[in-house]
C-alpha cells in the first residue's frame, strides 16, 4: 500500500514535523533501509504531502519559487554532507520510505516539480530494482535484516574423557576403563560406556599423536605405577589422577581431538594399535647430525628463544630427580638403619640388672626403631611428592624439545625447498636462451619447476600453521608446568613438615624415662 495516497495518515499527521524541535541539530539520525538512497539534511524542515504526493500550498509571498529555493539549499546541504561523511546516516522522523528509499517531505518526494531528475534517478539500476519491489507499511528503521557481519553460530566440538577405573588384577599392564562423551561427527554415537584400554595401549596413541602433529605440544603420558608402591591407594589415586589430566589436555586440544586415531582408539572393540603409522622426520644418526648444526634463519623469536630454555629445563629437572633419588635411597637407609638399632637397643634390656635402666632399654629400642619406620616412610614420601613429578616434567619437556627440533628441520627443509626452486627456474631461464631446444627439455623443465613451486607451497603453508599452533601451545605450556611444579613443591613442604613432627613428636615421648634415669640412679 502507498502510503504517500493517504490524506490523513495517523502515524504521519500534516503539518510541521515534531522532529524540528529536537535540541540536536547536528545529529544525522539514523539510516535509510536501502543503501541507494541518497541522505536528506539533518538540518531541513518538513512539511506534509497532499493527494498527489505533491507539496502542500506554502505561506511565503514568492509561493512554489521559495520552496524552490528550500528545496535546493536541502539539496546543496544533503550534497556536502555526504561528501564531507560518506556513512553519515539521513535524518530520523521521515516517515515511511517510497520507492528509493526516500521520505516524506524530503527532495525524493518531489519528483513531479523536476522530471529530469526524475528521470535520472529512475534511470539508475538500484533505483528501478527498488521500485520493482512491494512497499511496506513499517518504517524503515523498524525493518529487521539479516546483518552480514553478524556471528554465524559455529557448533562447539568438544571430546570428553572420565577414568572410572583402574584394573590391576595381576598382570605388570593395568587396565584403565573410562566414558567418552563427544559431538565430534566422526564418532559413531556421543556417548561410549566403560571403554577398557591397557597402559601400553594409551603409550601407542601418545607416540602417535607426536609424531602425527608436529604443530601441537603432546604431553608425555604418566607412567602405570608411583613411587607410593603398588596396590596402595594412594597409588591408585595418583595413577588415575594423571591419567584423567593427560586425558583432559588431549581430548581439549583443537588439533589432537580431531585426529583420526582418536576415533580408533575409543571404538576398536578388540585392542589398540595404531592404523597409521608416523615416524618422526628424522631419526638416529641423522637427526644427531642435525642437531650439531646452528637453527636456521627464525622469524619467530618467541619460539626461537624457547628452546634453549626448555632444554634447560629438561635438563635441571632431570638432574634434580636423579638427586632427589639418591636422597630417597639414603633416606630408606637410613631407616634401615634406625630400625637395626632399636632391635639391638631393645635387646639389651635382658642382660641389664638394673630395673630402670632395662626398661629404659626397651623402651627406647622401640622409639628408635618407630623413628626408623618413619624415615622410610619420609623417604618413600619425597619419592612420590619431588621425585615423579620431576621425572615426568623431564619427560614432558624432552617432548616439547624434539617438537621444537622437528620445527627447525621443518625449517631446513623449507629452505631446501627454496634453493630447489631457484635452481629450476634458473635452468629454465638458459634453457630459454639456448638457440636449439627439444620439446622433450622443455617439458622436462617445466614439469621439474611446478613440482618444485608445489613443494616450496605445500612446506610454506605447513611452516605457517606449524609456527601459529606451537607459539599458541607454547604460551599454555609455560603457566601450566609452572603450576604443576607449584602444587607439587606445595605438597612436598608439606608431607616433610608433617613428617618432621610426627618424628619430634615420637622423640618427645621418651623424654621423661631419659630424664628420670640421671645421677639421682647412678
Amino acid at each position: 500500500m502507498d502510503y504517500s495516497t493517504l490524506p490523513n495518515d495517523p502515524d504521519h499527521p500534516p503539518g510541521i514535523s515534531p522532529w524540528q524541535s529536537s535540541p540536536q541539530a547536528n545529529h544525522q539520525g539514523f539510516a535509510s533501509s536501502e543503501p541507494g538512497s541518497a541522505p536528506s539534511s539533518p538540518l531541513a524542515k518538513h512539511s506534509a504531502e497532499d493527494n498527489d504526493g505533491s507539496l502542500q500550498g506554502s505561506d511565503d509571498e514568492n509561493g512554489h519559487d521559495a520552496l524552490d529555493d528550500r528545496r535546493q539549499r536541502r539539496e546543496d546541504t544533503s550534497a556536502r554532507a555526504e561528501q564531507s561523511n560518506p556513512q553519515a546516516t539521513p535524518g530520523r522522523g521521515r516517515g515511511p520510505p517510497l520507492n528509493g528509499g526516500g521520505y516524506q517531505g524530503g527532495p525524493y518526494q518531489q519528483q513531479s516539480q523536476h522530471p529530469q531528475q526524475n528521470r535520472q534517478q529512475q534511470g539508475t539500476p538500484y533505483q528501478q530494482q527498488n521500485q520493482q519491489q512491494p512497499r511496506s507499511g513499517i518504517p524503515s528503521r523498524y525493518h529487521t535484516s539479516a546483518r552480514p557481519n553478524q556471528r554465524q553460530n559455529v557448533p562447539q566440538y568438544k571430546l570428553q574423557a572420565k577414568i572410572t577405573g583402574l584394573e590391576r588384577t595381576g598382570r605388570k599392564d593395568p587396565i584403565l576403563r573410562f566414558d567418552v562423551h563427544t559431538n565430534l561427527p566422526k564418532f559413531r554415537t556421543t556417548q561410549f560406556r566403560d571403554v577398557g584400554r591397557t597402559h601400553s595401549e594409551f603409550a601407542k596413541l601418545a607416540d602417535h599423536l607426536i609424531s602425527a602433529n608436529p604443530e601441537a605440544f603432546v604431553p608425555a603420558l604418566p607412567p602405570s605405577l608411583t613411587s607410593a608402591g603398588v596396590g596402595t591407594a594412594e597409588d591408585e589415586a595418583r595413577v588415575k589422577a594423571s591419567i584423567q589430566r593427560w586425558l583432559n589436555y588431549v581430548c581439549g586440544n583443537e588439533v589432537l581431538m580431531r585426529d583420526e586415531e582418536m576415533v580408533f582408539f575409543v571404538e576398536s572393540d578388540s585392542g589398540y594399535s595404531p592404523v597409521i603409522r608416523m615416524k618422526q622426520p628424522a631419526t638416529g644418526v641423522r637427526r644427531k647430525v642435525i642437531k650439531q648444526f646452528a637453527p636456521p634463519p627464525d622469524d619467530t623469536p618467541e619460539l626461537h628463544d624457547a628452546r634453549p630454555i626448555v632444554k634447560q629445563f629438561y635438563l635441571g629437572t632431570m638432574e634434580t630427580a636423579q638427586k632427589v633419588d639418591k636422597v630417597v635411597k639414603c633416606r630408606r637407609a637410613l631407616g634401615l638403619a634406625e630400625s637395626d638399632l632399636g632391635v639391638k637397643l631393645g635387646q639389651m634390656h635382658v642382660q641389664e640388672t638394673h630395673p630402670g635402666l632395662s626398661g629404659a632399654y626397651r623402651k627406647l629400642g622401640k622409639i628408635i626403631q618407630t623413628t626408623g619406620d618413619y624415615h622410610a616412610a619420609q623417604g618413600t614420601a619425597e619419592a612420590t611428592t619431588i621425585g615423579d613429578p620431576l621425572n615426568y616434567h623431564s619427560s614432558d619437556a624432552f617432548i616439547v624439545k624434539e617438537t621444537l627440533t622437528n620445527r627447525h628441520i621443518l625449517l631446513r627443509d623449507l629452505l631446501s625447498a627454496q634453493q630447489a626452486t631457484r635452481s629450476k627456474l634458473a635452468a629454465a631461464d638458459r634453457l630459454k636462451a639456448s638457440s636449439s631446444v627439444r620439446r622433450e627439455k622443455v617439458d622436462e623443465a617445466i614439469s621439474a619447476l611446478d613440482e618444485a613451486k608445489s613443494h616450496e607451497t605445500y612446506l610454506g603453508n605447513k611452516t605457517q600453521r606449524v609456527t601459529a599452533n606451537l607459539l599458541h601451545e607454547k604460551r599454555r605450556w609455560f603457566p601450566r608446568t609452572a603450576a604443576d611444579l607449584r602444587t607439587a613443591i606445595r605438597e612436598y613442604v608439606l608431607r616433610e613438615i608433617e613428617a618432621e613432627r610426627r618424628t619430634l613428636a615420637t622423640l618427645e615421648s621418651v623424654r621423661p624415662d631419659a630424664g628420670e634415669r640421671g645421677p639421682s640412679d647412678d
